[in-house]
C-alpha cells in the first residue's frame, strides 16, 4: 500500500498538470467538421427507391407557383410548364444538374478560424429556428423574443466550442416594421458572434438591403464577394410540392448578391408531407432538387445546402413532435440521401419538445443530435436552446446543449483501432512488474485531452462532493455561466467608426 499510494498522488498530480495546460484544435478529442456517416437507417436499395420516386415526383406532379422570373430560370434550364401552370422536371435534367452541382461548399466566419468546409460526411452543429418566445428558467415562464434576446444569444454561441455557426434561432418580436426586424436580425447576429451567421429575409428588397449592410460590415463589396460570412435560410417551397413566391424572389436576389444558399424544405408529416417516414424524405428530396435546379439556373455553381427539413407529427392531437425517434430517423435518412448525391446538406436535430431544459429535454435533443452525427450530416440545425417544438428559446439550455453535443460528437468520432490503441504493450507493462493499474502512466497522460471530451458545465461530482458544494443545481450552473459571458463586451462588435456607419444608414434597435 505504501508503494502504491505515492504512484497514485503523483498521477493525479500529473493529469492536473495535463488538463491545466492549454491544448490546440487539432488536438482535441473533438472539434469541427469531424467525418460521421457509420449510421445507415437505409439500405443502398432504399435509397435508390426513394431517389427514383422523387424523380417520378419532379417529372410527373411538379411544383406549383413559381414567379415569373422562376418560370424564365427554370424553363431556360430545361424544366417544362405544363397547361396546369406546374413546372415539372426531365430527369436528365435532374441528372444534369446534380452531376454539376458543387460538391463542396465553405461556409465562412467573419473570422477564418469559424469556417467550416461541407462535404462528403463532415458534422456540424449549430443554431437555427423561428422561436417567438424565450424560456425564463427562473420564473419558470414565456415571453415574448426580443432583438436583445437574439444578440445574447449570438454572444453566449460565439464562447461555446460545439456551437459551430448561428443561424438565427428568434425572431425579434420587438420589432414590428418586417423590414426593420430582418435588419436588425442581421445586425444582432454579425454584432454578437464572428462564426458563420445564418438569417433570412421577408422580400426582395429587404435580402438587397442587408446585403449593403455585410457590405459595409466587411470593408467593401470586393471583401464580402470573397469572404461571404452569411447565408440566406430560403423556405423556397411551401409544401406540398409548391414554391414559395416571395422567398424564391429573395432567393434570386441574394444569390446575385454573393449569398450562399439554404435550400429549406420543412413539411410537416402527416400534414404537409406524407405520414411515412419514407413518403416525407422522398418529397423533401424532390422539392430541394426542385431547388437545386433553380440555384443553378440563377447562377451554375452557386453554394448552395440540400436543406431537406422535414418535422415530425403527432397524428393524436395534430401537434409537432421535434423531439420524437421518427424526427430522429426522419433527419438521418434525409443525411443519407445528401451522401448519395454527394451534395453539402443539412437537417434539424436537437428540437425538444419539452418546455424547459428538463430530463425530457435531455433524451429528446440527445437522440436526434447524435443520430444526425452519426449519420454524417453536414449542418445539424436546431441543435441546442430550442424548446417546445420550436416556440420557445432558452439561453441556459443553449449553455447545457454545449456539454450535451460535445457528447454527440465524441460519438461521432468514434473508435479508433490500431496498435496504439489497441495498447498490448502497454497492458503487458502494466501487469508484468508494473503497477497494476493504468493511473498516471505516459499513455493515460497522453491521451487526457485527445480521446476524452469533458463537460464544461454539467457535473461529474461525487455525492459526497455534491453534499459538500451545496448541491449546485444544473440550471442554476448555466445560468450563471451565461451572465458572465454576457457581462463581458462582445469580442465581435463592429469597430466603432462602422458601427456608427451602419446606424446612420439603419433604424438599429439594438442599444449601442
Amino acid at each position: 500500500m505504501n508503494q502504491i499510494a505515492p504512484r497514485r498522488s503523483g498521477g493525479r498530480a500529473a493529469r492536473r498538470a495535463v488538463r491545466s495546460a492549454p491544448v490546440s484544435d487539432a488536438m482535441r478529442a473533438i472539434r469541427p467538421g469531424m467525418e460521421g456517416g457509420r449510421y445507415n437507417p437505409l439500405t443502398p436499395a432504399e435509397v435508390e427507391r426513394i431517389h427514383q420516386t422523387a424523380l417520378d415526383a419532379l417529372e410527373q406532379i411538379g411544383l406549383a407557383d413559381a414567379p415569373p422570373s422562376g418560370v424564365a430560370y427554370l424553363t431556360g434550364a430545361g424544366a417544362i410548364q405544363g397547361d396546369d401552370g406546374r413546372i415539372r422536371f426531365p430527369r436528365a435534367l435532374i441528372e444534369d444538374t446534380i452531376a454539376r452541382a458543387n460538391r463542396s461548399v465553405t461556409l465562412m466566419g467573419r473570422d477564418p478560424r469559424h469556417d467550416m468546409e461541407l462535404s462528403g460526411t463532415r458534422v456540424h452543429y449549430g443554431t437555427a429556428g423561428a422561436a417567438v418566445n424565450l424560456v425564463d428558467v427562473d420564473g419558470r415562464y414565456y415571453r415574448d423574443c426580443t432583438v436583445q434576446d437574439l444578440h445574447d444569444a449570438a454572444r453566449i454561441c460565439d464562447v461555446l466550442d460545439n456551437i459551430h455557426f448561428v443561424q438565427r434561432p428568434m425572431v425579434c418580436r420587438d420589432i414590428a416594421d418586417n423590414m426593420e426586424m430582418d435588419l436588425n436580425t442581421l445586425y444582432a447576429c454579425c454584432a454578437g458572434t464572428t462564426k458563420h451567421v445564418g438569417v433570412s429575409f421577408t422580400e426582395r428588397a429587404f435580402g438587397r438591403k442587408g446585403i449593403e449592410m455585410l457590405h459595409m460590415i466587411a470593408g467593401s463589396e470586393e471583401a464580402w464577394r470573397e469572404r461571404p460570412f452569411v447565408s440566406n435560410s430560403n423556405c423556397f417551397v411551401v409544401p406540398p410540392m409548391k414554391f414559395a413566391t416571395e422567398s424564391c424572389e429573395v432567393m434570386e436576389e441574394v444569390i446575385l448578391g454573393g449569398m450562399p444558399v439554404l435550400l429549406l424544405s420543412a413539411g410537416m408529416a402527416g400534414a404537409t408531407a406524407p405520414s411515412t417516414i419514407a413518403g416525407a424524405i422522398v418529397q423533401a428530396t424532390a422539392e430541394c432538387l426542385a431547388g437545386l435546379v433553380y440555384v443553378n439556373a440563377v447562377k451554375p455553381g452557386h453554394p448552395a445546402i440540400f436543406g431537406t427539413w422535414p418535422f415530425g407529427l403527432d397524428l393524436r392531437t395534430g401537434a409537432m413532435t421535434g423531439g420524437s425517434g421518427e424526427q430522429a430517423l426522419l433527419s438521418a435518412g434525409c443525411a443519407q440521401m445528401h451522401r448519395f448525391y454527394d451534395l453539402p446538406g443539412g437537417a434539424a436535430g436537437g428540437i425538444t419538445d419539452a418546455k424547459l431544459p428538463d430530463m425530457q429535454a435531455g433524451w429528446e435533443q440527445m437522440c436526434s443530435n447524435v443520430m444526425a452525427g452519426l449519420s454524417g450530416l453536414n449542418m445539424v440545425y436546431e441543435a441546442a436552446g430550442m424548446h417546445a417544438s420550436l416556440l420557445g428559446f432558452c439561453l441556459e439550455s443553449l449553455i447545457l446543449g454545449d456539454d450535451l453535443i460535445g457528447h454527440a460528437q465524441r460519438c461521432v468520432r468514434g473508435i479508433e483501432v490500431d496498435d496504439e490503441t489497441l495498447a498490448l504493450e502497454q497492458i503487458r507493462q502494466v501487469c508484468i512488474g508494473g503497477p497494476g493499474h493504468y493511473l498516471g502512466t505516459p499513455q493515460t497522460l497522453a491521451r487526457m485531452e485527445t480521446d476524452y471530451q469533458y463537460p464544461k458545465t454539467a457535473n461529474r461530482m461525487s455525492p459526497k462532493q455534491w453534499v459538500e458544494m451545496e448541491r449546485p443545481d444544473l440550471n442554476a450552473a448555466a445560468t450563471a455561466r451565461k451572465e458572465a459571458i454576457l457581462s463581458e463586451r462582445s469580442a465581435a462588435r463592429f469597430a466603432p467608426d462602422v458601427d456608427a456607419a451602419i446606424r446612420a444608414a439603419f433604424r438599429i434597435h439594438l442599444p449601442s
